[in-house]
């Protein structure tokens, strides 16, 4: 052969190097292929917009007003920051593993991401099994038409169970996932993609641990982040209406603390509906392939797991809007401060004073997250965030 002949495949190799080193685009040209990357970007810019204006929202709203510091309006404003920080990070982080085939951050991103996602369904679940609790103790508490004064630290403590105890449950993912690469047979190239395999690396106990979160994982799963928080949920809801009774619901129907505890018990099983309906498909899934594994194609269970991850950032998008409509002051608020923004927080600066004012004092008289005491309140601060 010739030396032209010999220098050819050298450069088709080069090629196929070059190739593989490149992150694939199927965003363009445009194919028909190209249809399911623009309809995931699409879908995944609505719910990353609405989701982050919602939980910033939600959490500005709380901490910008001393009138709805209390334990139940922080413990929300917890689940808004839990929802924020998978939709800032998470969803960026699948999207472009789904576009590209290759792993955002390598293998950091394939162990932090189920972590955070992991955690957040624990903050959920033990926030809603917080939540019912606080519904029960209203029922039970023998001045039921006031509600108690936390105290900061009891807030803090309560806050920080939740936390450390959902991000305690959530360490074996760390260890449980790693980065893996096979070679895509229809581009040719190299794609990325996390499997769930503990590494060979970790010491003997550590990895026999591991192993066995692995094999208990999705019993464990479906119990602890599915079963829990709507069987907690559903037996507060029915004992705290067995223990006030027909007499009981009877004197306080048609007062605004009857239609408090309404709203709050609404609240609660409104978030219990979406968290279960958001989280049905991925435990369904999860039983399905552990039985079905082996007859199906890699490709259908890449689609199960970005479908099991959508319904997920869909939950955290549709959180805060949901409390924004259910509860009066979080909506309340939130439409002052949009008012205020687009108005230039307007000219007559007396009159908008005297509006807030009394607007904040008939939402000190009926809103249902009071908690703060009524003798000694500080000076009067505008609902909402600074504009």
């Amino acid at each position: 052969p010739t030396d032209r002949d010999r220098s050819e495949p050298r450069a088709n190799l080069t090629t196929v190097s070059d190739k593989r080193l490149q992150i694939h685009n199927p965003l363009y040209p445009v194919t028909e292929s190209s249809y399911s990357a623009y309809a995931v970007m699409f879908l995944s810019l609505i719910v990353f917009t609405v989701g982050i204006i919602g939980n910033l929202s939600v959490m500005c709203i709380v901490w910008h007003n001393y009138y709805m510091k209390s334990a139940w309006n922080s413990i929300l404003a917890s689940l808004a920051f839990w929802d924020f920080l998978i939709l800032f990070f998470c969803l960026p982080v699948v999207i472009f593993n789904e576009i590209t085939k290759k792993r955002l951050l390598g293998d950091m991103s394939c162990r932090i991401v189920p972590f955070m996602e992991v955690s957040s369904l624990g903050v959920t679940t033990f926030s809603l099994c917080a939540l019912g609790i606080d519904r029960f103790h209203a029922a039970t508490s023998p001045q039921a038409s006031t509600r108690p004064i936390e105290q900061c630290q009891s807030i803090i403590a309560k806050l920080a169970v939740i936390w450390v105890g959902s991000m305690t449950l959530s360490v074996p993912e760390i260890l449980l996932w790693q980065l893996a690469q096979d070679t895509s047979p229809v581009s040719g190239g190299v794609t990325e993609f996390c499997t769930m395999k503990p590494s060979s690396n970790l010491p003997e106990s550590i990895y026999s641990l591991v192993l066995t979160y692995q094999n208990a994982r999705m019993w464990w799963y479906f119990g602890c982040y599915f079963c829990l928080p709507i069987l907690f949920t559903v037996s507060c809801q029915l004992v705290t209406r067995r223990i006030r009774g027909t007499e009981k619901k009877s004197e306080c129907r048609g007062t605004k603390h009857g239609q408090c505890e309404s709203h709050l018990n609404c609240t609660i099983i409104a978030l219990t509906v979406i968290y279960g309906l958001c989280t049905t498909p991925e435990n369904v899934c999860n039983i399905v392939v552990a039985y079905m594994s082996p007859d199906m194609s890699k490709q259908t269970l890449d689609l199960l797991n970005l479908i099991n991850q959508f319904f997920l950032f869909f939950k955290c998008s549709v959180t805060p809007v949901l409390l924004l409509c259910l509860c009066r002051p979080l909506g309340q608020a939130f439409m002052d401060c949009c008012c205020c923004c687009c108005e230039g927080c307007g000219p007559d600066t007396t009159s908008s004073e005297g509006s807030a004012d009394s607007k904040l004092k008939t939402e000190m008289s009926s809103s249902i997250f009071f908690d703060k005491p009524r003798e000694t309140p500080p000076p009067l601060l505008a609902l909402g965030t600074p504009c």
